[in-house]
């Protein structure tokens, strides 16, 4: 047990990763691990070495990198192949853990696995006493734990404690549990597992039935001390428990909860976007804590009472989670020390080389805008993150297009940072054919998706934020772009896009 402490184990960079279509590369995935331990969470669940090359290659490059900071943890099936490469993988890290995780119940263990109780149980205790030759921080998982006889899971938890496991994890792999469901559960645990005081109680929870977050404060109420969680609430199927509506109810309810996290809340905002950003999955408006719409207040009654005394209908403060508002605060003749000054007021940490290059694109920014947001700001920057392994950069493009006319566009791609290529096409309208002539240079086919398009601020100048989702030889990929032109955010968009199927072919 952990007291009233409450461990925050993020598992966007595997379990969250696994929507369709969020897959990162290892650049990408290093820049969320570092936000990720900037915002504070004490394990980060980097990947499933044995699962590629690449996964391997992520989790080893994040040990080494941030494995004194947070605890790098590597998933592992209850194969040896698996926890040996899990090892391999973390060693680098002065903070390290191994996951382990074998299903166990009933119709994993007669339709998946093949196996009955006592094969279950001597894998189990078998993987758990090869991760702790790795390191002495190893978590179990009883897959589908929430369907499991309940006197069985009493015993396999008791067993793997026993084999060494230090975190018993207790999955609700499927979304079945209800609030009440699983803190039973928990429940149990505590009072019939004679051993249970030696191991920290995990809480996972999938949002098939838009529960994840209640079943995992459930949990905490009945004794769990780690809280498995994604950012945003990514992941496979309905997603995970995300981890900004967990740390905030127990903050704003600690009254209730009497627990805490290690979380600097104010970076909760900027790491949503982060990784929205980067994996293409866009934050919905009315999305709890980090949503466009967290703290705007439409109705009259409620505009007066929020004015009057903001407790009457905000139970957070926007800056508590570091919402980026439509605060004026920078104009054309705003110096570099006042720009740098305002990115870590709003979360950002950039090395010089990169506050440089957000710089340059405040600068021309405000050359087009009057007024610039730190909405604005907060786009620029999140627009230019893991751009940077990009082969093709747009160089330029014309557009033609009205009423009676063939829509045409010739666009100019820079490959390679030196050769130019260029191409034209037509289309239903102006970005169809911008986005054709693409393809043509790249010599890439993709079938468009989904296209979504905001206004990042206020105003007529405003900046577009555009989103696209493609399809290239049957894999999904994502692409954002910003841009005072509509048109250019979204070839801006769909190039990155191509770009990331590029990579993969």
């Amino acid at each position: 047990m952990t007291g009233d402490r409450i461990i925050i184990f993020d598992t966007t960079l595997r379990d969250g990763e696994q929507s369709p279509g969020c897959s990162m590369n290892t650049s990408e995935k290093m820049e969320v691990a570092r936000a990720l331990v900037d915002l504070g969470v004490d394990v980060i669940e980097a990947g499933f070495p044995v699962a590629s090359p690449g996964d391997f290659e992520a989790v080893s490059c994040i040990a080494e990198r941030f494995g004194d900071r947070s605890t790098i943890c590597a998933l592992s099936r209850s194969r040896e192949e698996d926890v040996r490469r899990a090892g391999e993988a973390i060693k680098a890290a002065e903070k390290r853990r191994i996951h382990v995780f074998l299903a166990t119940s009933a119709i994993h263990r007669e339709f998946k696995l093949r196996m009955d109780k006592a094969q279950i149980i001597q894998r189990a205790v078998e993987s758990v006493k090869l991760a702790r030759e790795y390191c002495e921080d190893v978590e179990f998982s009883p897959e589908d734990a929430v369907r499991t006889e309940l006197d069985f899971l009493c015993e396999v938890v008791e067993k793997t404690i026993a084999a060494g496991a230090t975190t018993v994890n207790i999955p609700d792999t499927v979304g079945y549990a209800t609030p009440s469901h699983y803190n039973k559960v928990i429940r149990h645990l505590r009072e019939h597992v004679p051993n249970i005081d030696s191991a920290v109680i995990s809480a996972h929870c999938h949002d098939d039935l838009g529960l994840a977050v209640a079943n995992s404060l459930a949990a905490v109420e009945a004794g769990a001390r780690q809280v498995e969680c994604t950012i945003n609430g990514l992941g496979e199927r309905a997603g995970n428990a995300a981890l900004e509506e967990i740390v905030m109810a127990i903050r704003t309810r600690s009254d209730y909860f009497g627990v805490h996290t290690g979380i600097n809340t104010r970076k909760l905002f900027p790491t949503s976007h982060l990784v929205s950003s980067i994996t293409g999955m866009k934050v919905q408006r009315n999305k709890a804590i980090v949503g466009q719409n967290a703290f705007a207040h439409e109705a009259g009654i409620h505009q007066h009472g929020v004015l009057q005394e903001r407790s009457t209908y905000e139970i957070m403060k926007p800056e508590d989670v570091g919402y980026a508002g439509d605060n004026l605060v920078l104009g054309k003749h705003s110096g570099r020390a006042a720009f740098r000054d305002r990115i870590v007021q709003l979360g950002f940490e950039l090395d010089d080389a990169a506050l440089n290059q957000a710089f340059e694109d405040f600068i021309l920014l405000a050359d087009k805008k009057k007024e610039v947001y730190d909405s604005d700001i907060t786009a620029l920057i999140e627009n230019r993150l893991g751009d940077h392994t990009e082969r093709w950069e747009l160089s330029r493009f014309h557009t033609s297009a009205g009423t009676g006319m063939i829509p045409t566009a010739t666009v100019e791609l820079k490959c390679d940072g030196k050769h130019v290529k260029s191409d034209a096409s037509t289309g239903d309208g102006p970005i169809d054919a911008v986005f054709r002539a693409m393809e043509r240079i790249m010599d890439l086919e993709a079938r468009l998706d989904d296209f979504d398009v905001r206004s990042v601020s206020g105003g007529k100048d405003a900046q577009g934020e555009v989103r696209v989702s493609i399809t290239v030889t049957g894999k999904q990929y994502h692409g954002k772009g910003v841009s005072t032109d509509i048109i250019e955010a979204a070839a801006l968009a769909y190039l990155k896009a191509l770009n990331r199927a590029d990579v993969n072919r």
